[in-house]
């Protein structure tokens, strides 16, 4: 399947008119496309089923737990699946069956350890000032932020090791990125942008997410971030099993599932 990958777009704010990428199958949205929801307007009638993971910026300013179904109203309306603590099996034109498993997944602040957990929240806490938003009438803050990834990724890592049952290979979609490997090297050790960065456990073929783009040893993540990545950003080479490719031009990735599979 050729995946075509955008995320972090903020068209709140950033000026992009988005285009299909030539023979992609499907349109996946990884979040932070823009917070005022206004953007996704440019993706009705695309000519391709379309995913949608919600970023952090999709709840800037709202309730939480009301914004969900408001928002799936909304994606439905646009002819976008929205995915969320779900998984879904899609089958590509070579009749080969893809599971996505998708979710937010949120930050626990655990990425530098245990030890390091109230200062990385700390850090994280001035974004969620900078979102406003509220849960059950109570600010959103960083204990708030780690209370639903926990929950994310207590049902992620329960999905991803499933035994394979209708599906050929797994693809997990999250907007927060799933190793501190994938954060953008030019924040260096700065604590508040790598907090973002949660772990994933290693159960699927190919991680998709926000934020950054790199490779490990054992799997490729791939990701799409235009409003992060813009400035003197490059793309690394994606691990050749998996075939990702980087663009020419435009924030678009493209993946077509290798043999290999989980």
């Amino acid at each position: 399947m050729r995946l075509q990958l955008l995320s972090d777009l903020h068209l709140e704010t950033e000026s992009f008119t988005p285009t299909p990428a030539a023979g992609a199958e499907l349109l996946v949205l990884a979040g932070d496309i823009d917070s005022s929801w206004a953007g996704l307007e440019l993706f009705r009638d695309w000519p391709v089923p379309m995913l949608f993971v919600a970023g952090n910026h999709e709840f800037d300013e709202r309730e939480i737990t009301q914004t969900w179904p408001v928002l799936r109203d909304r994606c439905t309306q646009l002819g976008m699946r929205l995915l969320e603590c779900e998984s879904l099996v899609l089958t590509d034109t070579a009749g080969k069956r893809i599971r996505f498993v998708a979710t937010t997944r949120w930050c626990d602040f655990d990425l530098f350890g245990p030890a390091q957990r109230e200062r990385a929240m700390r850090a994280g806490s001035y974004f969620m000032k900078v979102m406003r938003s509220t849960r059950d009438g109570k600010p959103f803050d960083a204990a708030a932020v780690r209370e639903e990834a926990l929950t994310c990724g207590d049902w992620l890592s329960a999905e991803l090791k499933r035994p394979k049952s209708g599906w050929d290979t797994t693809v997990a979609v999250t907007h927060f990125a799933p190793s501190l490997r994938s954060a953008d090297p030019r924040y260096g050790n700065h604590r508040a942008p790598r907090a973002s960065a949660t772990p994933t456990t290693r159960c699927c073929h190919l991680p998709i997410c926000g934020f950054t783009a790199t490779c490990t040893a054992s799997t490729t993540i791939v990701s799409s971030t235009r409003a992060v990545g813009r400035p003197g950003w490059s793309a690394t080479r994606a691990d050749t099993r998996a075939r990702a490719r980087p663009p020419r031009t435009g924030p678009s990735w493209c993946w077509r599932s290798s043999a290999r599979s989980r």
